[in-house]
């Protein structure tokens, strides 16, 4: 581990199936490829990656929390658009360390409504601060980094607070989404 390692610490990502945690990480990583489902824990780079299962069935709680213990602070993952929020209110309160909120996804927003309808769960989990940002367009990436210690990703940045351009290839989770974009329609 080198002393840019340390410094950083480890963050644990925890959120619901395709709320892009590790999309996230193999950005913040400069790393590239196509995501894979996480079929169970994963150590990459400086997070650790978590199933979406482990937040979707309370059973898998008590894994979450123990896998917590090797991490400096533990991020709260949540798609915008998302209808089904499987973070519990005060779930922060699981943990003895930092806990902050990520909404993924800003990029399919219509309107910034959407991005503070997602904000409120990981809010009321106990998550702060909250980033809004897009993986895909790297809106808001450069904030998360700083708070991370991490060098901010490459990409093309927008202003946080404005929706962003159409254009970007959806999937049919994403299309279902109440106030999100389509693939072309948007």
């Amino acid at each position: 581990m080198t002393t840019n390692d340390a410094r950083r610490g480890k963050t644990i990502l925890i959120g619901a199936s395709e709320a892009g945690k590790t999309t996230l990480i193999q950005t913040l990583s400069h790393q590239a490829g196509t995501a894979a489902k996480t079929m169970t824990v994963a150590h990459r780079f400086n997070f650790i990656d978590t199933p979406g299962e482990y937040i979707e069935h309370r059973s898998f709680y008590k894994a979450l929390i123990v896998t917590a213990a090797d991490a400096d602070r533990i991020g709260l993952v949540l798609a915008c658009g998302c209808d089904d929020c499987w973070i519990p209110p005060a779930f922060a309160a699981s943990f003895a360390k930092p806990v902050f909120g990520i909404v993924t996804k800003a990029d399919l927003a219509r309107e910034r409504s959407v991005w503070e309808a997602a904000r409120e769960p990981l809010r009321r989990a106990g998550a702060d601060p909250v980033f809004v940002l897009s993986a895909w367009s790297g809106q808001g990436l450069a904030g998360l980094a700083a708070y991370l210690g991490l060098p901010a990703p490459d990409g093309r940045a927008l202003p946080a607070g404005e929706p962003l351009p159409a254009g970007r290839a959806v999937g049919a989770a994403d299309r279902a989404a109440v106030g999100l974009r389509g693939g072309d329609d948007g």
